[in-house]
């Protein structure tokens, strides 16, 4: 019999420690990204600030384990908020499209990540995190479903959960994330 309990909110706090560990989550396991994350925290001299990670260089973050193309997202990152200590509250303010649109002008912010962000930050109801595989494969067990959507397929599905998708996805990803702990 199946045990139903509530669907965790995982909200994450704003501003650039969170947006580096989205960029950290890219294409990888979130407890790869987390292990990766905490390391470099200790490892860096002034931890995740955008001063630490523009003083390292990229140089110094693939030092610290991050891939050339990692270490390039979170260094231009650091340089393009840095100098700019009200750019995460200004986003906070922006209408769901103006703000994806400003994190996907960052280099190495592309649809998934500024999704997330949306999504767990600015805790916004109706955004779907494009590409996320755990979600299509969550989609993909749907009783309805015969196998694991493309993107373009998952986003079509989606849209039938317009204006709550972020509601939907979390339903998703907690029910993915129990049926694999089950085994």
């Amino acid at each position: 019999m199946a045990t139903y309990v509530p669907t965790p909110l995982w909200a994450r706090p704003g501003g650039f420690r969170t947006l580096v560990r989205i960029i950290l989550e890219q294409q990888v396991s979130l407890a790869s990204a987390a292990s990766l994350f905490r390391r470099v925290d200790g490892e860096l001299r002034g931890g995740w600030s955008p001063v630490a990670v523009s003083r390292a260089g990229e140089a110094g973050m693939r030092g610290h384990g991050l891939t050339r193309q990692k270490a390039a997202f979170v260094v231009a990152l650091a340089e393009r908020v840095g100098g700019e200590p009200q750019w995460f509250r200004r986003l906070a303010r922006l209408d769901d499209a103006d703000a994806f649109a400003a994190l996907t002008s960052l280099h190495g912010i592309g649809p998934w990540t500024a999704s997330i962000y949306l999504l767990m930050v600015l805790r916004r109801p109706d955004v779907w995190p494009p590409g996320d595989l755990a979600l299509h494969k969550a989609i993909g067990a749907l009783p309805d479903q015969h196998r694991t959507p493309s993107t373009q397929e998952a986003t079509a599905i989606a849209e039938r959960w317009a204006p709550h998708r972020a509601t939907a996805a979390r339903i998703l990803w907690h029910g993915y994330l129990r049926q694999k702990a089950d085994g």
